[in-house]
């Protein structure tokens, strides 16, 4: 298995759990762009939002976001100011790994429009 994520969710690569449950994992990111930085990944791989079937099976995108929403709360964030929900989507937009995940930003101000 050579996805970075996958590896995580095996527990073959060490990470920094934030949150997990039976469909997603959050884990602190290794190269943080704010004080808060943690990764919400489904554990099934799917490389790109645009991989996601539109039937058949597929992780849940709305489990993906409840996972962000509870991964937030349990870092005390949703009582913190806010903080900022990024999914890139191929490498122009800044995916580095090819497994879908989404980036949950906090502890600092953010400007609008971002990149």
């Amino acid at each position: 298995m050579s996805c970075l994520f996958c590896r995580i969710v095996e527990r073959e690569v060490p990470a920094k759990i934030a949150y997990e449950d039976d469909e997603i994992l959050s884990f602190h990111d290794v190269a943080p762009q704010a004080p808060v930085h943690v990764l919400v990944i489904p554990r099934q791989h799917v490389a790109t939002i645009s991989d996601v079937p539109a039937d058949g099976p597929a992780p849940s995108m709305a489990h993906l976001f409840a996972g962000v929403a509870r991964t937030a709360h349990a870092l005390g964030l949703s009582s913190a100011g806010g903080y900022r929900v990024v999914v890139n989507c191929g490498e122009r937009a800044g995916q580095s790994v090819w497994h879908v995940h989404v980036h949950l930003l906090a502890g600092r101000s953010f400007a609008w429009p971002p990149g």
